[in-house]
């Protein structure tokens, strides 16, 4: 059986300011949980209907009287 407060006093478990200090690292953790599921959702894009390769109204080639 594990004893508690091994590291710290158990006085200063049950104080104030780590009580905020425990809560600051779980808003912490929270917000990099949704980070790295955002990375695994895909990309929904909104706004103008276009297949991605036509985006551009002229041509940057080096070659611009080419044909296409």
């Amino acid at each position: 059986m594990l004893q508690t407060g091994i590291l710290f006093p158990e006085e200063m478990l049950a104080s104030d300011w780590f009580g905020v200090f425990a809560g600051v690292v779980a808003i912490n953790t929270l917000i990099y949980v949704v980070l790295g599921v955002s990375k695994l959702v895909p990309v929904v894009k909104f706004g103008r209907k276009s297949n991605g390769r036509n985006r551009r109204t002229e041509t940057r080639s080096i070659y611009p009287d080419a044909a296409d």
